[in-house]
């Protein structure tokens, strides 16, 4: 998780959402990424979706067996999917997402019957560092909204006096 913490700080220095990501197969890192949506114009640009096509290349194979996937933000549907998808063997996330989080908190993707395949889920490790991440980005990101605002309507002038 500690690389993971790493990608997402590189993400928010970047002006990205900090979330990090990284695949480990056999005790080895295979791939990093953190998320690049904004730089990309990608939707699909989120660490750990980046980090596991990025795995599938350096392993030269779709399926993603023997891998686990450490990510510091619980993954939304889109990335749940493709770890469905790839056949990970197990998700490590920090902070959960109660806007998206598709390992537990909104939906559990990793282990629905309907699906052909079931993975295993570590969620809270180091949930405080990621979370406070993600909080002092998005309070950042709101101040330089609400200084831009401020600076875009100057105050009204006073009314002159009869």
């Amino acid at each position: 998780m500690a690389i993971a913490l790493e990608e997402a700080r590189l993400a928010f220095d970047e002006g990205e959402v900090p979330i990090g990501a990284v695949v480990v197969c056999d005790g080895e890192v295979v791939a990093r990424a953190h998320n690049r949506r904004e730089t990309d114009a990608d939707p699909s640009a989120h660490a750990e979706f980046a980090a596991m096509v990025a795995a599938s290349q350096a392993l030269e194979r779709w399926r993603l067996t023997g891998c686990t996937v450490y990510v510091t933000l619980e993954p939304c549907l889109m990335c749940a999917g493709l770890m469905v998808n790839s056949r990970i063997d197990r998700c490590v996330y920090g902070a959960p997402d109660p806007k998206g989080g598709a390992l537990g908190t909104l939906y559990d993707v990793s282990h629905d019957p309907r699906l052909n395949h079931e993975f295993e889920v570590t969620a809270g490790v180091c949930a405080d560092e990621c979370a406070e991440l993600l909080r002092t980005f998005f309070r950042a990101r709101r101040a330089a909204r609400k200084a831009a605002r401020a600076s875009a309507c100057p105050p009204a002038e006073a009314e002159p006096t009869p």
